[in-house]
C-alpha cells in the first residue's frame, strides 16, 4: 500500500482517538462547567467527528483495493508505491 495513504489513514485514526477522548470527557465532566444541554451537544459533536474519522480510513482502503483490482483486471502493473 502507498506510504502516503498509510500516513493519511494513521492521521485519521489519531484524530478519531483525540475526538473520542474529548467527546467522552465533555460528556462526563462537561456538565459541571457548562449546562447539561450544551455539554451534550458538544460531546455528540466530538463523537460524530470521531465516527467520521474512523470511517474514512476504511473507505480509503476499500477504494484503493478496488482501484488495484481494476488496474490488475485491465492488465496494468500494480501501483503499490
Amino acid at each position: 500500500m502507498d506510504e502516503r495513504l498509510k500516513k493519511r489513514m494513521l492521521a485519521f485514526y489519531f484524530a478519531g482517538a483525540v475526538n473520542l477522548i474529548l467527546g467522552l470527557y465533555v460528556l462526563t465532566a462537561g456538565a459541571v462547567h457548562m449546562g447539561e444541554t450544551t455539554a451534550l451537544l458538544i460531546g455528540l459533536f466530538f463523537l460524530g467527528f470521531a465516527a467520521v474519522d474512523f470511517y474514512f480510513p476504511r473507505a480509503m482502503k476499500k477504494k484503493w483495493l478496488e482501484d488495484q483490482a481494476r488496474l490488475k483486471a485491465a492488465g496494468q502493473p500494480d501501483r503499490a508505491n
